[in-house]
């Protein structure tokens, strides 16, 4: 999170250099090109840092859900989580349905991480009408664990040696099994916790493990500047499940937060 901030902080800092580069603003401290340069060179030094931070390891230290045996030790990680009028099973069933639509901004988000490239059907490239849970497990994501009503859980492979090859059929086990140098690997949940008659809370945890310093800090670079669409991604995602089971539920008319 505090390198995400550094990066674009740093960003906003070179871009308003650049900026006045063109033509001094009559402010504080940038009245003209030389200090606008400072001002850009700042920028990148500030972006560097927020590269540069240390990122340590976080260990679970009590199992409380699937996710933890899949990636006990991580070093980037993001929550988020919304309350749902209705019981667990009718959430559950909305995860599994939402389509890439439904998910304000997620197109938009993902075809600026593609940088607008077209490619087969995939997570950054959704068809309209498929569930976005479907698309993923078909295409780069790996069902890792899943307890309906409760819980699933999904993995991938954020990074790999040169010349790895993955097993043609890939399991859960062999998901644990990358420790080795070179790797970095990712896994994300929905979690359902009841909260009383007709509600639930629908939590989404994503974490990321290198193996690796070389990998984690190659990582980091690419996820301080990712973060903010990511979360709001999920924020989104979430929005759309609980909108989703209400539908499901016929209570169209029920207010969104």
């Amino acid at each position: 999170m505090y390198g995400a901030i550094l990066v674009y902080l740093g960003l906003g800092v070179a871009l308003l250099g650049a900026i006045s580069v063109i033509k001094p603003p009559q402010i504080f401290l940038v009245r003209n090109r030389l200090r606008a340069l400072c001002m850009v060179l700042l920028g990148f030094i500030i972006i560097c840092g927020g590269w540069l931070l240390p990122t340590p390891e976080t260990h679970v230290s009590e199992f409380r859900a699937r996710l933890d045996e899949f990636v006990p030790v991580y070093q980037f990680h993001e929550l988020h989580s919304t309350g749902v009028p209705a019981q667990c099973d009718k959430a559950y069933g909305a995860i599994q349905s939402v389509t890439a639509d439904e998910i304000l901004f997620f197109k938009t988000l993902v075809r600026i991480r593609r940088f607008g490239r077209s490619t087969s059907a995939n997570i950054l490239n959704p068809p309209p009408d498929e569930p976005i849970i479907h698309l993923a497990t078909r295409t780069s994501f790996l069902k890792l664990a899943e307890q309906p009503g409760r819980e699933l859980v999904l993995g991938t492979l954020v990074h790999a040696p040169d010349g790895w090859r993955p097993p043609a059929h890939a399991t859960a086990e062999d998901f644990k099994a990358l420790h080795a140098p070179g790797f970095a690997v990712a896994a994300m949940n929905f979690l359902l916790v009841d909260e009383g008659v007709h509600a639930c809370r629908v939590s989404t945890e994503t974490r990321v493990y290198a193996t690796d310093p070389t990998s984690c800090r190659r990582f980091a670079a690419y996820w301080r500047v990712m973060y903010p669409g990511s979360a709001l991604i999920r924020r989104m995602w979430l929005r759309a499940i609980r909108k989703r089971t209400l539908i499901d539920q016929g209570s169209t008319t029920a207010r969104l937060p």
